[in-house]
């Protein structure tokens, strides 16, 4: 058999992989919860000559079987309820402040994150579009880790470190800065790599994922119903059950050589929920004609924000984080906007905006469920990153040592849906009107009645999803 014949039965594999990924539900109902949540998967799809390298998942707790290097998380004190003592609350709170990091000069981070979400949600064609940024910083960032030469070279360019010790502590203080699990606000970024137990790999490549990058790494029987039932399982744990179906499409043939996969979890509650009682149904402007949507109204004193084609307002999240809007001028399209630089300064900015004033505004946003799927490949190659993508150029000798790999596609699917309660949102990726004006001095309507742009940041400010609502 020639490399071509070996070549054409690896894509043949792939593209199963990949078909029984899609053919899961895109789209599910998110399950009834006390409160409503927010979170992001990703899943890493890299195919190898004589197998393909799948990448689901999270660090995972409680696969014990195959592990073969796991990651611990920091210990947490719980949130304290009502009522608390002193000592409780202060326990919570030094745990809390034990998580923070000075993150330094983050300018590079938030190029990447520029670039990529222009790229990505340039052509929506009409349709809503979802991108989590820092899901795929995170998930590039471990790819880095395990590959080589220029296949690692065009990664640290377009992340703009310089090197993999810089990247390594930039992600270890990226992953901690979002770390919350205490009761009240669920955060985590969490990583795995899956490994065929045919195949050789590096067992200091397997450590350093797991203290730099939180990563825990699993050797077993590849295509076996048990390796991938716990595969399945860990994916569906680490995304609180969003992604469930999802996660039952997917499954790793016995040439499978390993599976990266990284993947950002958030759950919180609005800070200050709408009242269903206002909820009302009203005219939406979409690209493809009007449509009638439930809109949720509040009325609060707060910042509201404006530049020359925008104006934004944001909605706090209880215990961390934000959702903002950003409406475009009338006139104006969300796809302008990303190719505008000051919008996309301010939509990074997590507020720090000259161009802000604090008065009461009377918001009007329309509860909405938006989807999306799509592949990274092109996007990724167009910044730059393109050998890991070449079986005769990529490079990942510092983790399998014996079997050439190489990926082979890079989807990206992603969920928000918010309402009254707060907003659920899940991201999959596989790696198979007066914005120019200064506004009144009392009071403003924020009216988002035609295609916007929203961004959900973290606790720590850095941005987990942003996306475009062309249809509620």
């Amino acid at each position: 058999m020639d490399s071509k014949d070996i070549y054409d039965g690896v894509t043949d594999i792939r593209d199963d992989l990949i078909d029984g990924a899609r053919s899961a539900p895109k789209r599910q109902k998110p399950r009834k919860r006390a409160w409503q949540t927010c979170a992001v998967a990703a899943v890493l799809v890299l195919a190898v000559i004589g197998g393909i390298i799948l990448n689901p998942g999270n660090s995972g707790a409680g696969i014990t079987a195959y592990a073969l290097a796991e990651a611990e998380y920091p210990k947490m004190a719980p949130y304290p309820g009502e009522p608390h003592t002193k000592k409780q609350f202060d326990a919570w709170w030094e745990s809390v402040n034990a998580q923070r990091r000075d993150l330094g000069d983050v300018s590079p981070l938030l190029a990447f994150f520029k670039t990529s979400s222009a790229v990505f949600l340039s052509d929506t064609a009409g349709q809503n579009k979802v991108y989590s940024p820092l899901n795929v910083y995170m998930a590039l960032s471990m790819l880095a880790q395990i590959t080589g030469g220029e296949s690692r070279g065009q990664i640290l360019a377009l992340l703009g470190s310089g090197g993999m010790d810089e990247l390594r502590r930039q992600a270890s203080d990226v992953w901690n800065s979002n770390y919350r699990d205490d009761g009240a606000l669920t955060s985590v970024l969490a990583n795995s790599l899956w490994l065929n137990e045919n195949v050789g790999f590096d067992q200091e490549t397997a450590d350093i994922l797991a203290s730099d990058f939180y990563a825990s790494s699993y050797r077993g029987k590849m295509g076996s119903d048990d390796f991938n039932k716990e595969l399945r399982e860990w994916l569906d744990r680490q995304t609180g059950g969003l992604l469930k179906e999802q996660a039952e499409g997917i499954t790793m043939d016995p040439r499978t050589v390993l599976a990266l996969a990284s993947t950002v979890y958030y759950r919180a509650k609005w800070a200050n929920e709408f009242s269903k009682s206002a909820t009302a149904p009203q005219t939406f402007h979409s690209p493809a004609g009007d449509v009638e949507a439930d809109f949720m109204r509040q009325r609060n004193a707060q910042s509201y924000y404006w530049g020359s084609k925008f104006s934004a307002v944001s909605q706090s999240f209880r215990e961390g984080g934000e959702m903002w809007f950003l409406l475009p001028d009338e006139g104006v399209t969300p796809e302008e906007l990303l190719s505008d630089s000051e919008a996309m300064d301010f939509l990074f900015s997590d507020g720090d905006w000259e161009n802000s004033k604090y008065l009461f505004v009377n918001k009007s946003i329309p509860k909405f469920d938006v989807a999306s799927q799509f592949d990274l490949t092109g996007g990724l190659m167009a910044m730059g990153v393109t050998d890991v993508f070449d079986p005769s150029l990529a490079d990942f000798t510092p983790t399998v040592t014996d079997v050439p790999v190489f990926v082979s596609e890079a989807n990206h699917a992603s969920r928000v849906t918010i309402d009254e309660e707060g907003c659920t949102a899940a991201a999959f990726t596989v790696m198979q009107g007066n914005g120019s004006a200064m506004p009144p001095d009392d009071e403003v309507d924020f009216v988002l009645d035609r295609p916007f742009i929203f961004c959900i940041t973290g606790d720590s400010g850095l941005p987990l999803f942003v996306g475009i609502v062309n249809e509620p």
